[in-house]
C-alpha cells in the first residue's frame, strides 16, 4: 500500500477544504441573497468543473499557471518555484475542481435560512457578523456540513485534474486515485486492491459519519 501517496491525498482534501470553506462560505451567501439580474453567469461559472472534463480544465489550468503565463512568471519570481507539477499547483487545482462541491450546498443551506429572523437580529442591533455566526450558521449547518464533507471526499477521488497539473511525483504529487492508476498499468492488480480498499473503507467511514451528524443535527 502506498502510504506516502495516501498521506499526501489526505493533506491535500485538508487543506483544499479549508480553503473552500473560507472562499465558498461568503460566495454561497451570496448567491443565496443576491438579486443581481447577471447572478446566473456566476453560478454557471461556479458549476462548470461538474459538466467540463476533468483533463480539459486540467489543460487550461496548465496553461494559465504554466511558466509563460503572468500567473506563474509572477508565482516564480516571488517563490523561485514553478508551480505547475508542484503540491501549491496541484491545491490550486483541487480548490477550483472542487468548488461547486462546496459552493451549491453552501448556497441551498443559506437560502433555506428564514430571512424574517436574520432581520429581527438586525433590529436588535446585532451586526451583520454577528448575525452570520450567530443564527444563519447555526440554521444551515447541515448544509454547511454537506458541503465540507464533499469537498473533501472529491479531493481525495481526484485523477484527471491532478494528474494533468501535478503529474505523477513520489511524495510530491502522486496522490492515491495516480497511485492506483500506476499499479494496474504495471498489473500489480494486488497492491492497487488494497489501496483501493483502503480508499473505500475511507469514504464510507466518512458518508456514514456524515449521515449520522446530519440526522443529529435535523433532531436537535
Amino acid at each position: 500500500m502506498d502510504w506516502t501517496a495516501i498521506d499526501l491525498t489526505l493533506r491535500l482534501a485538508a487543506l483544499t477544504t479549508v480553503v473552500l470553506v473560507l472562499i465558498g462560505l461568503p460566495l454561497g451567501y451570496w448567491l443565496a441573497r443576491s438579486t443581481w439580474r447577471w447572478k446566473f453567469l456566476v453560478e454557471a461559472v461556479v458549476a462548470l468543473p461538474l459538466v467540463l472534463p476533468p483533463t480539459v480544465l486540467g489543460f487550461y489550468l496548465l496553461m494559465a499557471i504554466g511558466p509563460r503565463s503572468p500567473v506563474g512568471q509572477l508565482y516564480e519570481a516571488v517563490t523561485g518555484q514553478l508551480l505547475p507539477f508542484s503540491f501549491q499547483g496541484l491545491l490550486l487545482a483541487s480548490v477550483l475542481y472542487s468548488l461547486p462541491f462546496a459552493v451549491r450546498p453552501f448556497a441551498a443551506a443559506f437560502a433555506g435560512v428564514d430571512w424574517r429572523l436574520v432581520e429581527a437580529s438586525w433590529c436588535l442591533g446585532k451586526s451583520r457578523l454577528q448575525t452570520f455566526l450567530r443564527i444563519v450558521v447555526p440554521l444551515a449547518r447541515a448544509g454547511l456540513l454537506t458541503g465540507i464533507v464533499l469537498s473533501f471526499a472529491h479531493t481525495v477521488g481526484e485523477f484527471g485534474v491532478v494528474l494533468m497539473v501535478g503529474g505523477n511525483i513520489p511524495g510530491v504529487t502522486r496522490t492515491v486515485s495516480v497511485s492506483i492508476y500506476d499499479e494496474v498499468q504495471a498489473l500489480n492488480y494486488a497492491a492497487a486492491g488494497e489501496t483501493a480498499l483502503f480508499l473505500l473503507g475511507l469514504s464510507f467511514a466518512v458518508l456514514c459519519v456524515t449521515y449520522a451528524l446530519q440526522r443529529r443535527v435535523v433532531v436537535l
